[in-house]
């Protein structure tokens, strides 16, 4: 009864595929189509025109904090390094 099952059950399997066609999803496209030169440049200074552009005080402000952020970290980096390099050149008995 089992055997009979199975093949029952692939003969079903092989009729449902060959009655469903293989059909492409909607939005899959046959072919890209490239977008002509001024067409993108069009596009592309409409985008321009939507984009909420930082006053100049916003962009000294930012720059600044990007500026002294870095100058923080830097010295941090430098200190440590400082303080590794001594401890482990004290450690090994190494005199520069």
């Amino acid at each position: 009864m089992n055997r009979q099952y199975k093949r029952a059950m692939q003969k079903q399997e092989s009729v449902q595929k060959k009655k469903t066609p293989q059909v492409k999803p909607q939005g899959a496209p046959g072919k890209r189509v490239r977008t002509k030169p001024l067409q993108f440049i069009k596009e592309v200074i409409a985008e321009l025109k939507k984009v909420a552009w930082p006053t100049r005080q916003e962009v000294v402000a930012y720059s600044i904090v990007v500026i002294v952020a870095t100058v923080v970290i830097a010295t941090l980096i430098f200190g440590m390094d400082f303080v590794f390099t001594k401890a482990v050149l004290a450690l090994f008995g190494v005199e520069t």
